[in-house]
Formats: structure tokens, C-alpha cells, sequence
């Protein structure tokens, strides 16, 4: 507030002194110029007297008369000396403000003079040399034109002065008139700024005038700020309960996720058991019965070579099929209890990068199968990870479970490709398929939360984005994905091989 009121008093007085210094050289132009004519006409007017009016005394040889004339002629201050000079070169007569004639040298080399030769006959100068009967020099000073000169520039300068002082005052009364009121305006909207609108009081309405109008114009705009940030309040609580509903429902809903995609794995585990189980049962009554009726013969006494040779290939053929399906059968439990604890334990360990995801990719068997999809990995032995094998089976278990639903056309042979690459501390894993791709319009949302291309056919739009979640949060690593319409996706994932300390409940925030 303080610099606008100096910066406009120094504005317009600087405007004001530069127009009256304007208006001042102009006139000391004008001044300079008609002091200089006026200047010129004397020194004329007055040599032109004394070539007129000195031909008669230097002709007859009157020194008195010829002093008397410049006596006169000396009257102007502008005249400095007057020097007569007759036919011989003599001095004739003289006169000078100097008594003593001292200065008519120093004069005659300072100040400007004019010199006319004298003639006889006036009238007729140039008829003939011999009318040439003398010369008269007049010197001039120019200190009368500096000294008006001089005096006219104190005068402008002294003007300028009182007419800024004046105008410095009037602004500075007038500019008050107006800064006080904005003054007290700008301290109720930095106060209005800083506290609540309710702690903020009104300005008093007195003055009749425009900024009476502005402060009754503030009064009515606070009491509208007030009326605005009470229901902004009441949307703001509203808001916040319905965020933290909100915050509850996707924790509930990550959590159901987490749960059927571990449901649908037990399901799938269940049904590929069940057959190697049908046939461990099925050889082992088999081979029950085989052993009922050879105990039978042995107990009768009739037993005979062929029976035992017959029980004894089918011994060994029910034998056989009932290591084998009980072995596979095993394997797959195995692989399911491994994934399984560990994505319902989320507990931190040491575990061999390629060797699980075999495990996860043996588990997720039963999907691969029963879509025709082939998943080839590609991954040294030797990349040991240290972190939570659960949000790993996570990651893996969501991104094929999501090619599976988005990449692959029914009846299509799909291919998936595993590749991880140990890089310093890092590791780069790349998890591609060869399916239809992604559109350009769905690329930069599928790591959203509920973002589906499947609404009402099942999907939630949470795999991706929990992947997304583990992969920045949990493992503090990055995940881009690169694809194109029907040339396959492609996720890359980077992350350390030792992941952060951080809470499990982090998996899904």
C-alpha cells in the first residue's frame, strides 16, 4: 500500500517537473533568443550612430566633441569601450567603463566588437578613398544576456520547487483520503484470509462515499464467504465420511479379491487332484480285488501258476499307476500349499526367484489347461529374492489370470512369456503375451482401481491395480506396460532384489 502512494507521488511529480522543466527550456530559449536579437540590434544601432555622427569631429579635429558623442553612446551597459582611431593610425579618442583605460586590451581580446570605417562624406561612403578619414571599434559584453539568463533558470528552478511542494502536499493529503480506507480494507481481507470468516468482524458503514460503497459491498461479500464455508463445512464432513466408506469398501473389496483369486486357485487344484486321485483309487481297488481273489485260490489249495503270474502284472500295473498319480498328486499339493500359505501369511523370507514362480505357474495349472494357454519362463537359478513370496504369487497370479481374461480370443492357443533378469541390485522381470493387445484409449487407465473392460461379467478392475500397488509400494520398484491392438502386451517390472520393510496391509493401499 505504502509503495503504490510513494511510487504515485513520485510519478506525478516527476511528470509535473518534467512538463514545467520543458516548459522552462523553451522559454529560456525564447528568452536567450530575443535577448540575443535585441543584443545584435544595439551593437548595430550603436555603430551605426557613431559612423554618423564621428566624421564631423575627426574632421575638424575635436577630440572634446568626438568624447562627448561617446559619452553618450557609453550610456547602454552592453557597451564596454569605444575606441576612435584616425587616418594615421592614432588614437584619437577613447572611452571605456575603466577610468584609467586599463582594460581596453583585455576587453578587446574577451568580448565581441564591431569595427566601421569612418568617412567624411556620410552619404556617399564609397564614392572615393579619400572620404575615408578614420575607424571606430565598439566592444560589447555579453554578461547582461548570462546574468538574465542565469537569474531565469533561479527563477524556473525556484517555480519548479514551490509548485512540487505544493502538488507534494496536495497529493499527499489527497492520496490519504484514499489509502486510509483501503487500508482498513486490506487488513480485514488479510484478516479474513487468515482466520476463520466466522472470527472476522464487519467494517463500520460511515463514510458517504464510493469507498463507503466498497466496504458495504465487503461486508455483504463476507457474510456470503460466511454462509458459503459453513455449507463448504457440512460438505466437507459429508465428503470425508463418504472417503473413509469409501476407503473401507476398497479395503473390503481388495480383500474379496485376494480371497477368490485364492478361492479359484483351490478350486482349480481340487479338480486337477480329483483325477489322479480317481486313479490311485480306482488301481488301488483294483489291486484289492486282484489280492482277494488270489487269497481265496491259496485258501481253497487250487491255486495255480497263471493266477499268480496274472495277480503279479496286475500288481505291478496298479502299483505303478498309484506312485505316478499319487506323486503328481502330491506335487500339486505341494505347490498349492506353498502359494497358498504364503499369500494368506504375507510373511518376509529368502526365496529362489524361478523356482516359484514354477510353483505358481504349477498351481495356476488347471486355468492354463483348461484355456490352452502354454507359459514358457525364462529365468536363472541363482536370482534369490528377499522380500514377501505372497505378493509375488499376487503380481504373477493377477497378470496371467488377467491375460487369460483379457488377452485371448476363445478357442486361440495362447502363449505366455516369463523372463527376469537379475540387474545389480535389481531385478527386470518382463511378463509378455501374445494376445490382442491394448487400445490406445484404455492404455493409460489399467492400473486404475475399478477401472474393467468386463463390467458386469465378473470383473472388479482391482487385479491390475493391486499388481500396481505391490510392485510401487511393497517392493518399491516401477511397472509400465507397452502394447499395441492385436500385437500382444508386453508389463515391465523393476524392482530390488531385497524389497523394503513395509506393512503387509501396504499390499493393497
Amino acid at each position: 500500500m505504502h509503495s503504490i502512494r510513494i511510487r504515485l507521488i513520485v510519478l506525478f511529480i516527476v511528470i509535473t517537473t518534467s512538463i514545467l522543466a520543458a516548459f522552462g527550456i523553451y522559454a529560456q530559449a525564447l528568452l536567450s533568443r530575443e535577448l540575443e536579437q535585441r543584443f545584435e540590434q544595439l551593437q548595430q544601432e550603436t555603430i551605426s550612430r557613431l559612423a554618423i555622427s564621428l566624421p564631423r569631429s575627426l574632421w575638424d579635429l575635436s577630440p572634446a566633441s568626438a568624447q562627448r558623442i561617446l559619452a553618450a553612446e557609453m550610456l547602454p551597459k552592453e557597451v564596454l569601450a569605444i575606441l576612435v582611431i584616425d587616418l594615421d593610425g592614432q588614437q584619437f579618442v577613447q572611452a571605456s567603463r575603466d577610468e584609467n583605460n586599463k582594460l581596453l586590451k583585455q576587453w578587446s581580446a574577451k568580448g565581441p566588437y564591431l569595427s566601421r570605417p569612418i568617412y567624411q562624406d556620410v552619404d556617399k561612403p564609397q564614392a572615393t578613398a579619400s572620404n575615408l578619414i578614420g575607424k571606430v571599434t565598439v566592444y560589447f559584453t555579453r554578461e547582461h544576456i548570462d546574468t538574465a539568463l542565469r537569474e531565469n533558470i533561479r527563477r524556473r528552478v525556484l517555480e519548479i520547487l514551490v509548485i512540487d511542494l505544493i502538488l507534494l502536499f496536495a497529493l499527499t493529503i489527497s492520496l490519504r483520503m484514499v489509502f486510509i480506507p483501503l487500508a482498513q480494507l486490506r487488513d480485514a481481507l488479510f484478516a479474513l484470509s487468515r482466520h476463520d470468516g466466522d472470527e472476522v468482524e464487519e467494517l463500520v458503514e460511515t463514510q458517504r462515499s464510493e469507498f463507503g460503497e466498497v466496504v458495504q459491498g465487503f461486508n455483504q461479500t463476507q457474510r456470503k464467504l460466511k454462509r458459503i464455508m459453513a455449507r463448504r463445512r457440512q460438505a466437507e464432513e459429508a465428503t470425508q465420511q463418504a472417503f473413509t466408506d469409501l476407503q473401507a469398501a476398497q479395503v473390503s473389496l481388495l480383500q474379496s479379491e485376494k480371497m477368490a483369486s485364492l478361492g479359484g486357485l483351490v478350486a482349480g487344484v481340487a479338480h486337477e487332484i480329483n483325477t489322479p486321485v480317481g486313479i490311485v483309487l480306482t488301481s488301488a481297488s483294483v489291486l484289492n480285488d486282484a489280492t482277494h481273489l488270489l487269497h481265496k485260490s491259496i485258501s481253497n489249495g487250487a491255486i495255480r501258476k497263471s493266477e499268480v503270474i496274472q495277480y503279479m502284472e496286475t500288481a505291478q500295473q496298479a502299483s505303478q499307476l498309484i506312485m505316478s498319480n499319487a506323486e503328481r498328486a502330491a506335487t500339486l499339493i505341494q505347490s498349492f500349499k506353498q502359494v497358498a500359505v504364503d499369500q494368506t501369511s504375507e510373511q518376509r523370507r529368502k526365496y529362489q526367484l524361478k523356482e516359484y514362480i514354477d510353483e505358481i505357474t504349477s498351481s495356476l495349472h488347471p486355468a492354463l489347461k483348461q484355456s490352452g494357454t502354454q507359459v514358457t519362463v525364462i529365468c536363472h537359478n541363482d536370482i534369490v529374492l528377499e522380500g514377501y513370496p505372497g505378493a509375488m504369487a499376487q503380481v504373477l497370479t493377477n497378470l496371467t489370470m488377467n491375460a487369460l481374461a483379457h488377452a485371448f480370443i476363445a478357442g486361440d492357443k495362447g502363449q505366455i512369456e516369463i523372463l527376469a533378469e537379475q540387474i545389480g541390485p535389481s531385478v527386470r522381470m518382463l511378463f509378455k503375451d501374445n494376445g490382442k493387445g491394448i487400445s490406445e484409449d484404455h492404455l493409460g487407465k489399467i492400473f486404475d482401481p475399478f477401472f474393467t473392460t468386463r463390467r458386469g461379467q465378473g470383473g472388479t478392475g482391482l487385479g491390475l491395480n493391486i499388481v500396481f500397488n505391490i510392485i510401487n509400494k511393497q517392493f518399491g520398484g516401477t511397472i509400465d506396460v507397452l502394447s499395441k491392438p492385436n500385437n500382444g502386451t508386453c508389463f515391465v517390472l523393476l524392482f530390488p532384489c531385497i524389497s523394503p520393510l513395509a506393512e503387509p496391509e501396504s499390499v493393497g493401499g
